[in-house]
């Protein structure tokens, strides 16, 4: 009986597949492959760090989109077709952006020039008025310290090209402003004609099992999005258009001018018109002791009115932010990109909040 003889063994350089895999990479390579890997990173990084102004600028442009969308549905909800609401939009986009160009930016530009004498001109009169001395000397030297500030402020060359008033950087600013503001105009225009066809090509990226539910959220929370964007711009020009009339009537100089940027302050809830009412009531004093009463008494009335009256009807269901948040959103985004950082980041912050309310806290519940 012949004892069958064993196989041959498996040459040692053949190995299977797993155990090919399961050997150590080279040091070497593995060294390669990460400094590639972070070389790229720091390409990216600094690639993304130099698009930022066009990639805020793109964000801001669909901010404003969503913004828009409620005014679109607003014309189909009175019997205007789809393409019609939209036709009007951007013809009303247009028309805001080239009475901004011919109309506002002048009459801007002026006036900042005319504050730049008048603040100092106002200070000396104030100065002269018996009631200064004794006010100066109940608070400590802490009105004195205050106006002179200003007056110094006011003159400085450099808080004058910050404000966008200073002889090159004035020019600088301006010419950057136009174009930023016509770029973001524009692709406004595109992301508004192209909502709809935009929205369904992404929906179409998530899964067929997970579509449903995605679109039924993600709806809701742009429509509420929507509103609250749109809604805080109403409040912010009713705040602008009662400052400006307000100025006028009490006789503060750069009523116009103060009314701009009482609109971009305000478009911050719980603390704009809190720094809005602070700055004009300052002015207003350094104009005459009876105008700051009067522009003080007026806003407070203003802020109550707002606060009970017009914020409940503007906003409706819109998402509501705490105090806390916001104030939170607007320090990080001022930080980060200036006022227009804190004006983004405040509804990033509210979409946050639509997420966790429309689609964490219900799945809480059930699970």
């Amino acid at each position: 009986m012949r004892v069958p003889k064993k196989p041959p063994l498996a040459n040692s350089s053949a190995q299977s597949p797993a155990t090919a895999i399961s050997q150590p990479r080279s040091p070497l390579l593995l060294g390669y492959v990460i400094a590639l890997g972070a070389l790229g990173g720091l390409a990216t990084g600094f690639a993304l760090y130099g698009l930022r102004t066009i990639i805020f600028s793109v964000f801001l442009a669909l901010f404003a989109t969503v913004g828009f969308d409620p005014l679109v549905r607003w014309f189909q909800r009175r019997h205007m077709s789809r393409a019609w609401a939209l036709v009007t939009v951007i013809l009303l986009i247009v028309l805001v952006v080239v009475t901004i160009i011919w109309v506002v930016l002048p009459l801007i530009i002026q006036q900042i020039h005319f504050l730049t004498t008048a603040i100092p001109q106002e200070i000396s009169i104030m100065k002269e008025r018996g009631w200064f001395d004794p006010a100066n000397e109940a608070s400590n030297g802490v009105l004195g310290s205050l106006v002179n500030w200003i007056a110094t402020q006011v003159r400085n060359p450099a808080f004058l090209a910050a404000l966008g008033s200073g002889v090159a950087g004035f020019g600088i600013s301006v010419v950057n402003g136009v174009a930023t503001g016509f770029f973001i105009a524009i692709l406004t225009i595109y992301f508004i004609a192209t909502y709809d066809a935009t929205k369904e090509a992404a929906y179409k990226l998530v899964s067929a099992s997970r579509r449903t539910n995605f679109i039924k959220y993600t709806e809701r929370i742009l429509q509420n999005f929507g509103k609250y964007l749109s809604g805080m711009v109403i409040l912010a020009f009713c705040n602008a258009v009662y400052s400006v009339i307000l100025l006028v009537t009490t006789g503060v100089p750069g009523a116009f001018v103060l009314g701009i940027l009482a609109f971009f302050i305000t478009l911050i809830p719980l603390i704009g018109t809190i720094l809005t009412t602070a700055a004009m009531t300052v002015l207003a004093f350094i104009h005459s002791p009876l105008s700051g009463l009067m522009v003080l008494i007026f806003m407070l009335i203003y802020m109550q009115v707002e606060a009970y009256i017009l914020t409940p009807k503007v906003m409706g269901k819109a998402v509501q932010i705490p105090g806390s948040v916001v104030l939170i959103s607007a320090l990080a985004g001022s930080t980060l990109f200036g006022l227009p950082g804190a004006l983004v980041a405040i509804p990033i912050s509210a979409g946050v909040i639509l997420i966790i309310r429309e689609i964490v806290m219900p799945r809480k519940e059930l699970s």
